[in-house]
């Protein structure tokens, strides 16, 4: 009898321990409530992100406040660029030892974008009414974004050193969605964080490849406790990305059509090409295009592009196949030839295989493949496939490219 009162005893000491020791888990994220009783032993953030596929970000979880950290805002960030902000459970208390980062209370409410590649976010996030301003009006492609534009629910604050700053103060916004290049006379965010606007950096654009990027809708949900939502929908367009990928892994380089990719620019006296370590670099590789130049020795380590002359580009892509120009503005063959009459001579334009990028522009010729593009690279990649490969997709129809005549 004393030894099963033993037993029994030490058994309830255990399950005491256990439950002190053991952290207690809400159902899931709160997207639209505070804590109204915080215990510090509670985890109010079950439904978590993790990062797979993007290099410039991470977060770190705690009971009841995450850390972000944003490693590389822009291209060319060096450490000390690095920018980390605190996002508090609304109705906990403010951790200690972060009195030097930004923070603020999760889930937020009024936010300003000052780039279009974030509206992809909140429409599919279902987060477009927290939206109060943007950077322009002119580039919006999003139907639910263009509505509240005209409905005058949206003020317009503009960007770069020019950003209105006194009007972003007076529409109180908890954030203020923005991006870097590291230079200031063209960013925005040193002079509003002076003025005590809470910035968080989207470091996109630095992403080297269309999966990275796409995945910053979860850095985006993070400051909504939307990490279940944006973990959902990045799951599909790995999936559906991926899928597409796999249509084009095994075909030989011998028979990968000759692609040129963008045109001669005459302000930089420059004819780019996509490094292969670089967001299109790896877009073109994953569609099965052997682009031109991309076998080049200047391009193989490259997470940007490299500028070639005219020349180069000329002779190498003489014989190109497809000719995927990406030219803003230009709508017809002549007017191509127009910006060059050297461009008659190259292959594609001869047989008429030269394709723009614009079939989505809006009014303002604002080009839907950097808006939505940004979050659904799949579509981009399904274009070009259907391009190069028109019977691996034949029911497919062009998204964001169409044929110019």
């Amino acid at each position: 009898m004393k030894h099963r009162n033993l037993i029994h005893g030490l058994l309830i000491a255990l399950l005491i321990a256990f439950s002190f020791s053991t952290v207690i888990a809400q159902e899931a994220n709160l997207l639209d409530t505070c804590v109204a009783d915080f215990d510090a032993e509670v985890d109010y953030f079950p439904e978590k992100v993790e990062v797979t596929q993007s290099t410039g970000w991470s977060v770190e979880y705690f009971n009841n406040y995450k850390v972000v950290t944003v490693n590389r805002p822009w291209a060319n960030a060096a450490e000390t660029d690095a920018a980390q902000y605190v996002l508090v459970q609304c109705g906990t208390p403010a951790p200690e030892g972060y009195d030097d980062l930004p923070m603020i209370e999760v889930p937020t409410g009024r936010v300003i974008a000052l780039s279009t590649t974030y509206l992809p976010h909140l429409v599919q996030l279902g987060l477009v009414d927290h939206l109060i301003g943007l950077d322009s009006f002119l580039y919006v492609n999003s139907a639910e974004v263009a509505g509240k534009i005209d409905s005058g629910e949206l003020i317009e604050v503009g960007n770069g050193s020019s950003i209105n700053v006194e009007m972003v103060l007076d529409a109180e916004p908890e954030v203020v969605f923005a991006y870097g290049s590291g230079f200031p006379e063209y960013d925005a965010h040193p002079a509003l964080i002076e003025s005590g606007v809470f910035v968080a950096l989207n470091g996109d654009l630095a992403e080297t490849s269309p999966l990275g990027r796409a995945e910053w809708i979860k850095f985006t949900a993070l400051f909504f406790n939307a990490e279940a939502e944006a973990t959902a929908l990045f799951d599909e367009e790995v999936t559906a990305y991926e899928d597409l990928a796999a249509l084009t892994a095994d075909i030989p380089a011998t028979e990968r059509p000759l692609v040129l990719w963008d045109a001669f620019s005459g302000y930089d006296e420059a004819w780019f090409v996509p490094g292969a370590q670089s967001y299109s670099g790896q877009l073109l590789r994953d569609a099965g295009v052997n682009n031109v130049l991309n076998d080049a020795p200047e391009v193989q380590d490259v997470t940007g592009s490299v500028s070639f002359a005219f020349e180069a580009v000329y002779a190498a892509g003489l014989d190109a196949d497809i000719w995927l120009a990406n030219q803003f503005g230009i709508t017809t063959l002549d007017d191509l030839r127009a910006v060059d009459e050297r461009y008659g001579d190259l292959g594609p334009f001869t047989t008429g295989n030269v394709y723009n990028n614009d079939a989505r522009v809006n009014v303002n010729g604002g080009n839907d493949i950097y808006e939505t593009g940004v979050t659904s690279p799949h579509l981009i990649l399904a274009d070009i496939i259907k391009i190069l490969y028109p019977d691996l997709l034949p029911d497919y129809e062009l998204f964001f490219y169409r044929l110019m005549e």
